[in-house]
């Protein structure tokens, strides 16, 4: 049974009633009817199932859906009502009360659980210690997409379209790949606009760049098989691959992106953001990519390329990528819509080299059958249409004058605190700290403040694997309207000062 819960609105509570019960009585059983209809229930009200502020069924209901008789379910109502477990109204029928008289014993058996309960897995205890550092993740400068003046009400028109009266083939959607006209939309657009080599049977389609990166060091890594990662980088990349058995190498970012992994090192696996790194902004020079080629061939590694936010650049022509320069077949290509059109689309792609198509796509389908198809479709047209296109040119110009706006409000609010630099890409700016703040707190301290203060602005210490060699704060401008940029950046200094 999913657990109950009461639904709350700013003006008025509106109250949840429950169906079904997940009880079970015995006839046979010892104790009476009442009783056990009593103990359980009460057990659902102490463990949360049935949430504070719950409608419990009506008597005649209750009676009927547990096949007893109406009075074993009024002698059991009664006996919670006593003791605060079950309130009755007039009129309205009976509720879980807000204020329960004792939830103690039932918190004290789950810490017991907690303690006494078998041990994680090796796997489990590295997903489990790798998660993100715990920071706000919405508020003020937080880095991420602006969903305010997304065309929700196309995206609606086109999803009507396909899920009205659906085709049979997309409800039974079997390719392990992903819908086939997403496919086609995804391998066009990167053809025209990335300068990737690929065409629709190459692209899988995946819920993220984590998955796409999951599913690389399933299919071409072995336990202790060495990976190289940015120093400083994505924690959540780092994450997978070490949860997946990798050893990380972690390899330093400089001015012209990530140097060229050592000759000595036992790679496998080079993962790379070269177009726009994160969370430092550089992009990989042209001879630094060539040279990383020649690395990755000279190693007989693979390259996992890393293209999480290109479309916004706000100067200089756009860059090819680094998997159209690759003349081998070993850069495997991955990119995300979460990051550009909303957080919560959760789609994203893998570009497999043609020799390994079929490979990803079978590891593809034992891991998972084939992705969600609900948004595929309405994605696929998206694109196609030229929706995307349209999007992506409106909030470069927007971000590009935020970024301007968040500068400015820097320079008059920040100095002798945080230090920016502009960058001509990207949602987010590091602001490195002032020696005069380095004296008085790292950045996870100046964080946690920034946060209290209701700023989602993350430390750049959490991008690092060993002992971080910068400290500063990643600030975000992107999903910050124009006229509270200057006003949350006053707060910021605040916090800091």
């Amino acid at each position: 049974m999913e657990p109950l819960s009461t639904a709350r609105c700013p003006l008025t509570r509106q109250r949840t009633e429950v169906s079904l019960l997940a009880l079970h009585l015995d006839a046979a059983a010892p104790e009476p009817l009442h009783r056990q209809l009593y103990a359980g229930v009460r057990e659902l009200v102490l463990t949360g199932r049935l949430g504070r502020g719950a409608r419990l069924p009506s008597s005649r209901a209750l009676a009927d859906e547990l096949g007893v008789s109406r009075n074993t379910v009024l002698m059991a109502l009664e006996q919670l009502a006593s003791e605060g477990y079950v309130e009755g109204r007039l009129g309205s029928g009976s509720f879980v009360p807000d204020e329960l008289p004792d939830v103690a014993p039932v918190r004290h058996r789950r810490a017991e659980a907690r303690r006494s309960g078998p041990a994680l897995s090796v796997r489990g205890r590295a997903l489990a210690g790798r998660g993100a550092i715990s920071v706000r993740r919405q508020g003020l400068l937080a880095p991420g997409p602006d969903t305010s003046d997304f065309p929700f009400e196309l995206w609606a028109r086109l999803t009507a379209k396909h899920w009205r009266a659906p085709d049979a083939a997309l409800v039974a959607a079997s390719d392990p790949r992903g819908h086939l006209a997403l496919r086609q939309a995804i391998a066009e657009y990167l053809r025209t606009v990335r300068a990737v080599h690929c065409d629709a049977e190459q692209v899988i389609v995946v819920s993220g760049a984590r998955q796409a990166v999951d599913l690389c060091a399933r299919t071409l890594l072995d336990p202790g098989d060495g990976a190289a990662v940015e120093e400083p980088g994505f924690a959540g990349i780092r994450a997978v691959l070490a949860a997946a058995g990798a050893r990380l190498v972690p390899v330093p970012v400089d001015a012209e992106g990530m140097r060229v992994p050592k000759s000595r090192d036992k790679l496998r696996l080079i993962c790379v953001a070269p177009s726009h790194q994160y969370p430092l902004g550089v992009t990989m020079s042209l001879g630094r990519r060539l040279d990383l080629l020649a690395r990755a061939r000279e190693l007989g590694a693979w390259i996992v390329e890393d293209d999480y936010d290109s479309e916004f650049r706000y100067a200089g022509p756009p860059l090819a990528a680094l998997q159209g320069l690759d003349p081998d077949g070993r850069v495997v290509y991955i990119g995300s819509f979460s990051k550009i059109l909303f957080p919560s689309l959760r789609l994203g792609y893998l570009v497999a080299p043609p020799q390994a198509v079929e490979d990803f796509a079978r590891a593809r389908s034992t891991l998972d059958d084939h992705p969600a198809s609900a948004m595929q479709p309405v994605l696929a047209d998206f694109i196609a249409e030229g929706h995307f296109a349209q999007h992506v040119r409106r909030m470069r110009k927007r971000y590009a004058e935020r970024q301007r706006v968040l500068l400015d409000a820097a320079a008059t609010e920040l100095p002798g605190l945080l230090m920016l630099s502009p960058d001509p890409a990207g949602m987010h700016l590091v602001g490195e700290l002032a020696p005069s703040l380095a004296k008085r707190m790292d950045d996870v301290t100046a964080s946690r403040r920034a946060a209290k203060a209701g700023h989602a602005v993350p430390p750049l210490s959490s991008c690092y694997l060993g002992v971080p060699r910068r400290q500063g704060l990643l600030i975000g401008y992107a999903a910050t309207p124009d006229d509270a940029i200057a006003p949350a950046v006053a707060t910021l200094a605040a916090a800091l000062a």
